[in-house]
């Protein structure tokens, strides 16, 4: 069996008997890794502060287990318990639902206005009808917009200079003749006298050159 199947069938009977699964077909494996799955997530809902390694040793301890086997319960019941946890609250917003109209329907054969005003009130702020549905994006539809490198500023709105190409070759003629009298020279050591200038700093750093 897939491990896709394996958690419907978790899901579906992590809360079923041993007889339950023996008359659905299921081998001994199988009814066996649901029942240490079953203790596992009864395990995590009384301690949800329990880390990985203290729901594999709980597993170990109570089936006996190799610790690789436990490790892939613990793999499973991470998936299974947001499904069952979401599976919950929306039987529990039924269930809710469900009350709200019962308590309506028994004050309205009453004609208890005061209650059946009370209970509308609190279905249509549990249901949210007051609020407007929210406008779904179509994400699936949005076109991503094409991009085009240009060097054309008209498109931000400047006006662009006619023949543009001809004005720069012109400045590059002009800059190029205004530099030709440029001449590369070799460094050399500026010449500051500085033994004249400053006769006393020079001496201490000779000395400290010295003595480092």
């Amino acid at each position: 069996m897939s491990r896709h199947n394996t958690i419907e069938v978790i899901q579906k009977h992590l809360f079923s008997d041993e007889d339950t699964l023996l008359k659905a077909g299921y081998d001994n494996v199988l009814i066996a890794r649901i029942k240490r799955l079953h203790h596992a997530y009864n395990y995590v809902l009384g301690h949800p502060a329990a880390t990985d390694k203290e729901i594999v040793n709980e597993i170990i301890s109570a089936f006996s287990v190799q610790k690789t086997a436990a490790y892939s319960d613990l793999s499973f019941v991470k998936i299974i318990t947001p499904m069952l946890g979401e599976a919950s609250r929306n039987y529990h917003r039924w269930k809710t639902n469900e009350m709200l109209l019962e308590t309506y329907a028994m004050a309205k054969r009453r004609k208890d206005t005061r209650t059946m005003e009370k209970a509308a009130s609190s279905y249509a702020k549990y249901n949210r009808v007051d609020i407007e549905d929210e406008t779904k994006i179509p994400y699936d539809e949005i076109v991503v917009q094409p991009f085009t490198a240009t060097d054309d500023p008209s498109i931000l709105g400047i006006k662009p200079i006619a023949n543009i190409n001809q004005k720069k070759k012109e400045l590059l003629e002009k800059y190029r003749k205004e530099s030709i009298d440029i001449e590369d020279v070799e460094f050399e050591e500026a010449d500051l006298e500085e033994l004249q200038l400053f006769p006393d700093e020079m001496k201490e750093q000779k000395e400290e050159l010295h003595y480092s």
